[in-house]
C-alpha cells in the first residue's frame, strides 16, 4: 500500500526559493512523488510514498520552524497515483489573483469538521462550494451552493455578482482540503463581509472523521490524484477520469460512444481537434504496449 498526504500551510516565507531544491533532493531520496507548491505565502500539495518514508517527510518538513505545527491528512491506496516529484516555485500557492488578500494577516473563522454540521444547518447561514463546478457535480454538502466556477480564479466575480455584505450575514465555505476556502475567507472579510466561516482541513478531514451516519455529504470528493475521486473513510471512490479534458467520468459516461478511453468523453468529445485526439490516441497506444510489457508507461 501507498501513503498519500495533502498538506498546506499559509506562513511567511521569505526563503521559498532557497527551501525548493532541498525539499526536492528529500523526496527524490525517499522515492516521493507527487507535486508541492512553495510561494511567498506558503506551501502547499499532495505527495505519496511508502508509510516509513512519508513519516520521514513530515517530520524533515517539521523540523524547520514555520512547519512545525504543519497538519496533514493521509490515506491509502493500492498503486502509486503520481508519476514523478516536483516541487514549484508559485507567486500563490493557490491562485486566487487578488492582490493583498493572504490568510496570514486576515482570516475567517475555523471550523472543525465535528462541528460543521450544526453550522450549516442553521437557516441563516449561507453555504458556499467554493471548488470548481466539476468538483461540486460529483458531490457536495445538503444545501450548498454551486458558484459554477471553471477555476478559482473565477471566486472574486461569483462574490462580487451573487453576494451582499449586507444580506448575507453569515458565510460558511468549504473545500477539498481546506486551502481554496481559507484564502476564500480573507478575501471577502477584506471585502466587508462579517461573519465568515470555513471548514477545518476541507472536507477530507470531514469525510475522515465524521461517521457515515452522521454525515450531510452527498456523492463523492473530487481529488487531484489517480484515485479521481473518494468517498467516507477517505476510501476510493467509482469515478474514472477522461484523459482528454481530466474531468470525472462515471460508468455511463464511459458506455457513451462519445467515450475512447485515454481520448474523450461526453463533455470534451466536440471540443477537441483532430491535432489532440491524434496525439491523444497515439499516447494510449504507447500506454497499452507498455501494459502487454508489465511495465509503467511514463510520458
Amino acid at each position: 500500500m501507498v501513503t498519500i498526504t495533502a498538506l498546506y500551510k499559509f506562513v511567511d516565507l521569505p526563503h521559498y526559493k532557497d527551501i525548493q531544491p532541498k525539499l526536492l533532493k528529500f523526496c527524490q531520496d525517499h522515492g516521493i512523488k507527487g507535486t508541492l507548491l512553495l510561494a511567498h505565502e506558503g506551501i502547499n500539495g499532495t505527495v505519496a510514498g511508502q508509510d516509513e518514508d512519508i513519516k520521514a517527510f513530515h517530520n524533515y518538513l517539521k523540523s524547520m520552524q514555520e512547519f512545525a505545527d504543519l497538519d496533514h491528512k493521509e490515506s491509502l491506496s493500492e498503486e502509486m497515483p503520481f508519476l514523478r516529484m516536483k516541487v514549484r516555485l508559485k507567486n500563490e500557492i493557490v491562485t486566487l489573483g487578488v492582490e493583498g488578500t493572504n490568510p496570514n494577516n486576515t482570516v475567517g473563522t475555523y471550523v472543525a469538521p465535528e462541528d460543521w454540521n450544526e453550522l450549516i444547518s442553521d437557516p441563516d447561514v449561507i453555504v458556499v462550494d467554493t471548488r470548481n463546478d466539476y468538483e461540486y457535480e460529483v458531490g457536495t454538502f445538503k444545501g450548498a451552493i454551486n458558484p459554477r466556477t471553471a477555476t478559482f480564479r473565477d471566486f472574486p466575480e461569483y462574490v462580487k455578482k451573487n453576494l451582499d455584505k449586507k444580506k448575507h450575514k453569515r458565510v460558511a465555505m468549504m473545500c477539498t482540503g481546506g486551502i481554496r476556502c481559507e484564502k476564500a475567507s480573507s478575501y471577502m472579510i477584506n471585502q466587508g463581509f462579517e461573519e465568515v466561516y470555513h471548514l477545518k482541513g476541507g472536507i477530507l478531514k470531514y469525510l475522515e472523521k465524521v461517521p457515515t451516519e452522521e454525515s450531510l455529504w452527498e456523492g463523492e470528493c473530487f481529488v487531484f490524484d489517480g484515485r479521481v475521486t473518494v468517498g467516507h473513510g477517505l476510501t476510493e471512490g467509482s469515478y474514472d477520469q477522461c484523459h482528454g479534458c481530466r474531468y470525472p467520468i462515471t460508468e455511463e459516461d464511459q458506455s457513451s460512444p462519445m467515450y475512447e478511453p485515454g481520448v474523450s468523453c461526453p463533455r470534451c468529445y466536440t471540443k477537441l481537434t483532430e491535432d489532440k485526439l491524434s496525439r491523444s490516441r497515439s499516447r494510449q497506444k504507447q500506454i497499452d504496449l507498455a501494459k502487454t510489457r508489465g511495465e509503467k508507461h511514463l510520458g
